[in-house]
């Protein structure tokens, strides 16, 4: 029998090793697990850097970045080819094309099929939508464009392919000139997106880069704006000289249409 008259310690179970971490001034191995994972992960969000790659597409070759160039981009993924939702989908970005063309934005889609594949089912898209799709479209078969920005949807069993692998879900990238992601969207794969809520949050975005307003619910050109937090009301008599105040946190002002977006 040992003499040492101390009690023997408690054991050393989870529970008591996260409240020593959090006595001794350090994260808990569950939340420092966690916290690694995220960093390795890298995971995107507003304000990040858009992770460059080289893919093959239907027009070609491309390096993103270059692609991007000084133009702002939407990127865009979509489960499958030859599918119900993703082929009205496609047919109204092509719709759409020539007015994010008029505000210096690209359009580029992604999906995990060849470029074989995505060729034929344009035919289709053109078909059925009465519309000409110029676009590109990646191939992203080994879906490595999509696991560098999160298009995988690993809790949806029914989004997958015959072997399992998950398909790209309904995600939407807003990405300015500067390679900053500005709107991250994401939609289920029985969801299909809003076009033209897409084209509103690029006049939202671009108007708000021009001048130093905020835009309210369900905005669009040539509706009232909000002057921004940071201009003080001296400096707004200026800048925006009809404006309102509706509460000291809340200012109103007319701005032009012709004024709410970065056309060129």
């Amino acid at each position: 029998m040992s003499s040492d008259p101390r009690p023997a310690p408690y054991p050393a179970t989870p529970l008591r090793r996260w409240w020593r971490a959090l006595k001794n001034g350090h994260q808990p191995p569950a939340v420092a697990q966690r916290a690694s994972f995220y960093q390795a992960k890298g995971s995107l969000r507003l304000g990040s850097i858009a992770p460059n790659f080289k893919a093959e597409t239907t027009t070609g070759p491309i390096d993103f970045h270059e692609f991007i160039g000084d133009k702002w981009v939407v990127l865009f993924s979509h489960p499958e080819d030859y599918t119900p939702v993703c082929t009205t989908e496609l047919g109204a970005f092509a719709k759409l094309e020539p007015e994010f063309t008029k505000r210096g934005v690209k359009l580029i889609g992604l999906s995990a099929n060849t470029i074989e594949s995505h060729g034929g089912w344009i035919k289709d898209i053109d078909e059925i939508s009465g519309s000409k799709l110029s676009f590109p479209i990646i191939g992203d078969k080994e879906r490595k464009v999509a696991y560098a920005y999160d298009m995988l949807d690993h809790q949806d069993t029914t989004n997958v392919d015959a072997k399992g692998i998950a398909f790209t879900i309904r995600s939407v990238f807003i990405i300015d000139p500067k390679k900053t992601i500005r709107l991250i969207l994401s939609y289920p794969a029985s969801t299909g997106r809003n076009t033209a809520e897409v084209l509103r949050v690029v006049d939202s975005l671009q108007t708000g880069d021009k001048h130093r307003i905020t835009t309210p619910i369900n905005w669009i050109p040539g509706d009232d704006v909000i002057v921004h937090p940071s201009v003080k009301n001296e400096e707004a008599k200026t800048l925006f000289p009809q404006f309102r105040i509706v509460k000291p946190y809340l200012r109103f002002t007319p701005l032009p249409k012709d004024q709410t977006s970065a056309a060129v």
